[in-house]
């Protein structure tokens, strides 16, 4: 289990807020029996039986690994009516695009620019697809000559969704996404928190 927290400061206002967010990670456990080799033999009439079983020291119930994932944590660019940021929390498998990981778990990578003919659908032409890396930079491929080309004037954590790949499909961690930065109403902050300290 790990927890994020975030602490959003309004623009237009002096409050903050704080909303404190828990990984779980769900596993069931599997008993695995190993059967041993029967005698066997091939000539008519005779059947196959065991004769014996693994005794129980050996037939440990194991649990079976998580298979590798990487989890995110997308911040919207508006916040919540409780002033809060609106994050949402996905999981998704290294070795993918991040526009893809975005656009199959449904989080809004384009905002105005949602419309056909509005964006590129993923070549990398158009720069509508930016967003911000807050953490997990060193899971993300270095940036392409078309990030370089139309992200010159922006800050180096900025990114192209479309030209973005996360790890490999082993890796594992934690990424957090800051979605449409050019459009953020609201500044924010996050501190990783021990499991230990919530109790």
């Amino acid at each position: 289990m790990g927890t994020l927290q975030l602490s959003s400061l309004a623009l237009s206002s002096s409050s903050s807020s704080s909303v404190s967010l828990k990984f779980y990670h769900i596993t069931g456990s599997h008993l695995t029996f190993k059967p041993s080799k029967p005698q066997r033999s091939f000539s008519r009439g005779r059947k196959i039986k065991a004769v014996s079983t693994i005794p129980d020291s050996e037939s440990e119930a194991k649990e079976p690994e998580e298979p590798p994932s990487v989890d995110f944590a997308f911040v919207s660019s508006v916040l919540l009516p409780d002033g809060t940021p609106d994050v949402h929390l996905r999981t998704a498998r290294g070795g993918q695009k991040l526009r893809n990981i975005m656009l199959d778990a449904n989080i809004d990578l384009y905002g105005p620019y949602a419309r056909p003919l509005l964006n590129c659908a993923g070549g990398g032409t158009c720069a509508t697809c930016m967003v911000e890396v807050v953490e997990g930079r060193e899971l993300l491929n270095p940036r392409t000559d078309k990030e370089r080309e139309k992200l010159k004037r922006k800050p180096k954590n900025w990114r192209l969704a479309c030209q973005t790949t996360v790890g490999q499909p082993d890796s594992r961690g934690l990424v957090v996404i800051q979605q449409l930065p050019e459009w953020k109403a609201h500044e924010w902050t996050y501190e990783t928190i021990d499991p230990s300290e919530l109790l």
